[in-house]
């Protein structure tokens, strides 16, 4: 995909090297987005300091039809970048990354992380170590002390509110990381 490329050079002589560097990445980020209308790369050298040598600053706008991105690299806020390229990659690898957000949102997949299954404690045997929990559709699942995350076993009534994994056991179904879950009850 050819796209709109500006590529500006302050305060240091332009690099046809450098240019073709850029022109690589900038074809790199139309692949994990390919509606970017628009990308300008600004390649400076923001402050003359004579003690430490040149520090290189990279900014990257990127305009999709939905919005923008600008990419910042400046040496004060990260590591010292005393040479383009380096400057360079970090730069290019900050753009992928919120580039890759942006296309993920705007292709509505971001990731959903589904609740864990809950229920309500309806027996426990202490003496025994271990006690069931009722599912909102019914279903009993035991569950064993060693089960309870943080040690919590002894502080469960029947009748507390859980989060728990479900898993198919010698016996049937069993909960494993059981994990209370406040003193509110959960809806059914």
């Amino acid at each position: 995909m050819q796209l709109p490329l500006q590529i500006m050079f302050r305060n240091f002589e332009p690099s046809d090297a450098i240019e073709a560097r850029i022109r690589q990445r900038v074809e790199k980020l139309s692949k994990f987005y390919n509606r970017i209308t628009n990308c300008r790369v600004i390649v400076e050298v923001p402050h003359q300091h004579h003690h430490k040598g040149k520090l290189y600053h990279v900014q990257i706008d990127l305009t999709m039809p939905n919005g923008q991105l600008v990419i910042n690299r400046n040496p004060e806020q990260h590591q010292p970048h005393e040479d383009t390229e380096v400057a360079m990659r970090d730069a290019f690898a900050a753009a992928e990354r919120k580039l890759k957000d942006y296309a993920d949102i705007h292709r509505h997949e971001v990731k959903v992380h589904e609740m864990s299954p809950h229920g309500r404690v309806i027996n426990l045997l202490p003496e025994d170590d271990y006690g069931f929990i009722e599912t909102p559709d019914g279903r009993e699942i035991y569950f064993h002390a060693n089960s309870v995350l943080n040690g919590g076993f002894r502080d469960l009534q029947v009748g507390s509110s859980v989060r728990f994994v479900e898993e198919l056991g010698e016996k049937g179904p069993q909960a494993s990381s059981v994990r209370a879950i406040g003193k509110h009850p959960l809806p059914d």
